[in-house]
């Protein structure tokens, strides 16, 4: 194995309970370098009697974690914080090695999580109640109370950072914390439990491996208070069906064909530059919040086309965990397989192909599971590409002149979870982002998250609002008190 092995966890069971058990049903599953196709090793693969009791421990912590101090609680997640960054190698590198992200990029989130629990201990005595005046003779209020058990269930983009921004809030609130990572690239989460888990009362914080059947007995057990999804559309629909069977509370943040934006006035090197960096050809275009549709107004079309050619130049392949690769690869031959599968509807559905579109023939990326930075002209609207999430590096241009026909396009998508909007005047800026149908939207910008600001998605991209006050409320329920004088 390659010299991040030192990296890698060294536990590869559940976590739970404060301790690490064997599967139940003994099975295993290896982790995959989609870079290379070597084994990373194995990791359990949790079933139904491995999910009743990871709940049943989180219970019996709950218990304990929900009488703990604030100021003890928000300690906790600042001791977490700090060892996240004292790891920060070492969790990039897993990470790395088990998703194809890049390590130039995927460094900053070991940083991201470590803000973020950071962020959450600071927001700590902000779950407040209220006072509802009635009369002299009595006394109404409301409080904050943690929910319960909460379930993470993540995606393979960003393993470790995800992992830990969902779990700082449950967290803090006085929630037990049970995270499923992806069956794809789980290692970096069980590399959290090594590290962390041990800070927590026992049953506190949780760890389970495992595919669909676990993800499935966690969302149905009826010891579970709610369960937060990071995924596609079809997971969180099944998700929202089955949760409705215990009325349990479901965040759900989903898939997106976001959409760029640029008016006539605009810089066309900036919106070039801005769109390369929207759409996460970094990491493949394996983001939910990747700006797959470039709207460029006819006026700026031609200035900006080949700018965006010129950005994306030559990728430079290699290991995901060498600091000189500036593009990684794609989770799985499933998904490159996707990704090839659009490309040709793209030029079936009459598309002008002019970047990509071809796997690599460098050999460094021979063994895995690399593409290039796709790009499409001359897109319509009505095209597959243009309108159904491929989470692969393809880009579609479609050029507009009118602005309600643009809108009617832009959101005539049933996703709507980000958007990028670029124009030097104030007033349509305030306007387009006003029609644009999509919760989280940039002005001259793209792509960036800002902690505090709440993330999520209008439509069938998702359920609630992440990464800022609101998603700590979400984690609470609230108590009203009356007392009679």
């Amino acid at each position: 194995m390659s010299s991040y092995a030192a990296a890698l966890p060294t536990r590869r069971t559940l976590f739970y309970g404060g301790e690490w058990h064997e599967a139940a049903g003994h099975i295993q599953a290896d982790s995959i370098n989609p870079a290379s196709q070597e084994s990373l090793g194995p990791a359990a693969v949790a079933g139904a009697a491995d999910v009743d009791a990871a709940v049943t421990a989180a219970r019996a912590g709950f218990k304990t974690w929900r009488h703990v101090k604030l100021v003890e609680r928000a300690a906790i997640l600042r001791e977490a914080a700090r060892i996240f960054r004292a790891n920060a190698e070492r969790i990039t590198l897993t990470d790395s090695a088990d998703s194809g992200g890049p390590y130039k990029r995927m460094i900053r989130d070991a940083e991201g999580g470590a803000a973020t629990f950071e962020y959450f201990a600071g927001l700590a005595t902000e779950m407040k109640g209220s006072t509802i005046p009635f009369d002299t003779g009595s006394l109404n209020y409301t409080m904050r109370e943690p929910l319960g058990v909460v379930v993470r269930i993540n995606a393979f983009n960003h393993p470790f950072l995800f992992a830990a921004q969902r779990a700082a809030a449950p967290l803090v609130a006085g929630n037990a914390v049970i995270i499923k990572p992806p069956e794809q690239a789980p290692l970096s989460t069980l590399l959290m439990a090594e590290l962390i888990g041990h800070l927590f009362p026992a049953g506190v914080f949780n760890v389970l491996t495992g595919r669909r059947e676990c993800g499935e007995a966690l969302v149905a057990h009826l010891g579970v208070a709610k369960v937060g999804l990071i995924g596609s559309v079809e997971t969180g629909r099944a998700i929202a069906r089955s949760a409705a069977d215990t009325l349990k509370k479901v965040s759900l943040e989903l898939g997106g064909k976001n959409a760029l934006i640029a008016f006539p006035d605009a810089d066309p090197a900036k919106v070039a530059a801005g769109a390369v960096q929207g759409m996460n050809f970094t990491w493949c275009g394996q983001s939910c919040g990747s700006t797959s549709r470039i709207f460029l107004h006819e006026d700026l079309h031609d200035a900006v086309v080949p700018r965006i050619l010129a950005a994306i130049g030559k990728p430079v392949y290699g290991p995901p965990t060498d600091p000189a690769t500036d593009m990684g690869c794609l989770v799985s031959a499933e998904q490159r397989d996707k990704t090839e599968r659009y490309v040709g509807y793209g030029l079936a559905d009459g598309a002008t192909l002019v970047a990509g579109g071809t796997r690599p023939d460098d050999p460094a990326a021979a063994n895995g599971f690399f593409y290039p930075p796709t790009v499409f002209v001359d897109v319509r609207p009505h095209m597959r590409i243009a309108r159904e999430e491929i989470f692969g590096p393809v880009m579609s241009i479609i050029r507009w002149r009118d602005e309600d026909e643009m809108f009617e396009a832009v959101n005539g998508s049933e996703l709507g979870l980000t958007a990028s909007i670029w124009t030097r005047d104030l007033s349509t800026a305030h306007r387009a982002a006003a029609r644009v149908e999509a919760g989280y939207v940039w002005i001259n910008g793209s792509s960036t998250h800002f902690l505090g600001a709440p993330f999520g998605g209008y439509k069938q991209s998702g359920l609630g609002r992440e990464e800022s006050i609101d998603e700590l409320h979400d984690c609470t329920q609230l108590k009203n008190v009356n007392i009679t004088f």
